[in-house]
């Protein structure tokens, strides 16, 4: 199935199953972290839009366990950057509709939420096609950034198409599973 195919039939598919704003297990992204013994905390969320798997909550959480909260904003060159933001804060939307933060203090996160429309067990991921945390993970290959995809179970799919652009993530925390990226040698 084409990467357009799959696109089309998840979000739909995640529009009837997320109408009760299904929220991750913060004790499991959490504790996963918390294993990592990482010393910088900033986590670069985001903010949920078209039945995205919601992180409010978690932005919450990890404030109150004394994380840095960024969110991304979309450049006219196509990247993105993140900048802090506080809860209370104010958000702006973006030509897409996207809330993003007021640019004040650009951070680079440590710890990524990334949403996904769809994903395999191989911790490939399908966005909605524009390549933006593509690109970005690409020009952060050097920094040692933890990937986390949020999604639905309802998102998983057998195998995703991917190409030498398409990134992989580390996890992937569904409400039900937390899938790892285990590497063999």
């Amino acid at each position: 199935m084409l990467k357009n195919q799959i696109r089309k039939r998840i979000l739909k598919l995640k529009k009837i199953k997320n109408y009760n704003n299904i929220q991750p297990d913060f004790n499991k992204i959490f504790n996963t972290i918390k294993k990592l013994k990482i010393k910088r905390k900033i986590i670069g969320s985001y903010h949920p839009v078209n039945f995205e798997v919601d992180t409010k909550m978690l932005m919450k959480k990890f404030k109150q366990k004394g994380f840095v909260i960024s969110l991304p904003v979309i450049k006219n060159n196509f990247d993105m950057e993140f900048y802090t933001w506080n809860l209370n804060d104010p958000l702006y939307l973006n030509k897409y509709g996207i809330p993003e933060p007021k640019k004040e203090k650009k951070v680079i996160p440590n710890i990524l939420l990334i949403p996904l429309v769809a994903f395999d067990k191989e911790l490939n991921r399908l966005g909605y096609g524009g390549g933006y945390y593509d690109r970005l993970l690409k020009k952060m290959e050097d920094i040692n950034i933890i990937k986390i995809g949020l999604a639905l179970s309802c998102q998983e799919v057998n195998k995703l198409p991917t190409n030498k652009f398409d990134k992989k993530l580390d996890y992937i925390v569904t409400e039900r599973n937390l899938y790892k990226w285990e590497f063999y040698f």
